[in-house]
């Protein structure tokens, strides 16, 4: 019963914080070593409840998704929609999608522990706290204004998400405000970008680790799914009415806080 309890811990931490600058990532490497829960189950458990924050996205976001695949106005070509849509969203998770699949084994291996997490919250932190004080001009402020050139380096700004600790969200959103998107359209193409990048991570740890559970497995995946779903939700629209009264910096002071805690009482 104790499993089931930890699944509900684990797919709240995630669903609260994978769309936020914080890294959900180091968060669940963190609570899964305070809470006994670490190995090869844990580690794909952890990957596997993303899909239901990213869920929370496609719902939340379904009428983008939905124009993607049937669009409204085909012959609009600067529109984010259609093959053109598919087609950016495709360039920005090129980069990471790569570097991923050629870094997987060494990132699980070497880079899964609460010291390594700490550092990259750190490094996250300097990032967001450079990136709102010296934020060149904004020229970007709609999805229809986004180019190829603008998503392919984004996506290279989202391969800094594969050091855990480090947010595949501030990654996108950092990047894309260097590149004179404006933060709160910088958010949302981050939770846009994240659906194919972590579809694609889900699907790729499932393949690999399958074998390892039983149909009990599978209830506390599914738990830790539905709870994720729920609290990303509530995450990704707090987080967006939040940008437009606040920066980012509180996050990055968050990120300091946390880390120095971790390296103090976790190495």
């Amino acid at each position: 019963m104790l499993i089931y309890y930890k699944a509900i811990i684990l797919g709240i931490i995630e669903g609260l914080t994978e769309f936020l600058p914080i890294s959900s990532t180091g968060h669940l490497i963190i609570a899964g070593k305070l809470l006994n829960f670490t190995g090869p189950k844990a580690e794909t458990f952890e990957i596997v409840i993303q899909l239901g924050a990213i869920l929370a996205v496609v719902w939340l976001y379904k009428d983008f998704f939905i124009n993607l695949f049937f669009p409204s106005d085909s012959n609009q070509k600067n529109k984010f929609q259609g093959i053109y849509g598919l087609y950016l969203l495709f360039l920005t998770t090129l980069p990471a999608g790569i570097l991923g699949l050629l870094t997987h084994h060494y990132i699980k291996k070497y880079l899964f522990s609460p010291q390594t997490v700490a550092w990259a919250l750190l490094g996250g932190a300097i990032f967001i706290l450079l990136v709102e004080n010296f934020t060149p001009k904004k020229k970007f402020f709609t999805l229809d204004q986004l180019t190829p050139r603008l998503t392919f380096f984004i996506g290279c700004f989202q391969c800094l998400a594969l050091w855990p600790g480090f947010s595949r969200s501030a990654a996108t959103i950092l990047g894309a405000m260097l590149l004179g998107v404006e933060r709160k359209l910088a958010a949302k193409y981050s939770f846009l970008a994240a659906v194919p990048i972590m579809f694609a991570a889900t699907g790729y740890d499932l393949l690999k680790s399958y074998h390892l559970f039983n149909f009990n497995d599978f209830i506390v995946l599914g738990i830790g799914f539905i709870t994720s779903f729920i609290f990303a939700c509530i995450a990704v629209k707090g987080f967006i009415y939040l940008l437009e009264k606040i920066t980012l910096k509180p996050f990055a002071y968050y990120r300091i806080v946390l880390a120095l805690i971790v390296l103090i009482l976790m190495t």
